[in-house]
């Protein structure tokens, strides 16, 4: 029976997980009819093969010492192939609820013969990827790490690891010369390689949006994209900042399966996850700067209206005054009697609006 050693983040409850027994295999996730499929990878410093897969049983036919193998499962909601894969790996049935957990917070859990841990995939789609208003994915990523042996279990196909692919097919870089350890850094860094590229999006769509709020008319939908860029970092921030505990941890594990040299790599992803995470902070404040700069700018503009509709009144208050006397019915009034009286008063009005104008700009009011 496998003991395990720490639990490093509580499990936050789902609502469709309530009144079930804790270790419950439950598929919590939005992709609902997404084929079991695995990818195989069975590789050493001289030999490389590749298989896919349907079949969860297939997976079971790669045990060599001198071969290390990487399994990659897509789709996790047929949960009875993820426990026939749990049972034959001997994982825990609480490490099986985290799998098929999509709202699991980045952990990772310490065992005897294994390491279990839970990251988020965040990447913009190829044919978005030059886009500033392209759909973030946010895929949720359990991989478990034995002695030869590394299990990545994905919701569905697609993700960022086709670089690690290419490098473990054709011998490229140290991956083949090393351990499953060096496998996961590598899985790691490909992730966090990732999150610059999607912080980067984002610092183009803040620039993007910064322009159009100093246009003369700005787009009317301009609130809901600020609104739409906030509730994006706010996601980045949730997925980023607990992994900064989790590579911490990592780093500092005493375990068999992660090599001494294997946990330098280790600190160098931490400095990384510590710089995605200063560079979601600051694009969080820009973020909320934008909002109130949109306010200031719609206030500057609704001021600017006000000031001239005021001036635009007060000019027209003494006229409408004098026209407001002299067009009152009295029988005895001054002035009605003479005969270039309408031409006087006509001039007296225009005198009247032209100093009250010179006035206004003397004062820079218009």
């Amino acid at each position: 029976m496998l003991k395990r050693k720490q639990l490093f983040l509580r499990r936050p409850k789902s609502t469709k997980a309530l009144n079930q027994v804790p270790g419950t295999v439950t598929y919590i996730g939005r992709k609902e009819s997404v084929e079991t499929r695995l990818e195989v990878i069975d590789y050493n410093k001289e030999s490389f093969e590749r298989y896919i897969s349907t079949n969860p049983e297939d997976a079971f036919n790669f045990e060599d010492d001198d071969k290390n193998t990487w399994i990659n499962i897509n789709g996790l909601n047929n949960t009875r192939e993820i426990e026939k894969l749990g049972k034959y790996y001997d994982l825990h049935p609480l490490i099986l609820e985290d799998i098929v957990n999509t709202n699991q917070r980045p952990k990772v859990d310490e065992f005897q013969d294994y390491i279990f841990l839970v990251v988020k995939m965040l990447y913009y789609p190829k044919d978005a990827a030059q886009k500033t208003n392209g759909t973030l994915v946010n895929e949720h990523i359990s991989i478990v790490v034995g002695k030869d042996y590394v299990l990545t279990f994905q919701e569905a196909d697609g993700d960022v690891f086709e670089g690690i692919r290419d490098r473990l097919a054709n011998a490229k870089g140290r991956i083949r010369n090393h351990g499953t350890d060096y496998l996961l850094f590598s899985l790691l860094d490909a992730i966090i390689d990732q999150y610059f590229e999607v912080i980067d999006s984002i610092g183009d769509k803040i620039e993007v949006l910064e322009d159009n709020l100093f246009q003369v008319q700005p787009s009317d939908d301009i609130t809901f994209e600020i609104q739409e860029l906030k509730r994006t970092i706010l996601r980045i921030r949730r997925a980023v900042f607990p992994l900064r505990e989790v590579l911490s941890r990592l780093e500092k594990l005493d375990n068999d399966l992660i090599d001494d040299k294997t946990g330098n790599y280790f600190r160098d992803l931490y400095d990384h996850i510590i710089q995605v995470s200063e560079n979601i902070d600051i694009y969080r404040e820009m973020t909320w700067g934008l909002m109130d700069m949109y306010m200031t700018t719609i206030s500057n503009k609704m001021n600017e209206v006000m000031k001239v509709l005021t001036i635009i009144a007060t000019i027209f208050i003494p006229l409408t005054f004098i026209a407001g006397i002299y067009g009152m019915n009295f029988e005895h009034m001054p002035e009605l009697d003479w005969e270039y009286s309408y031409f006087v008063l006509w001039g007296i009005m225009i005198f009247i609006f032209v100093m009250m104008i010179y006035y206004f700009r003397k004062k820079r009011w218009i």
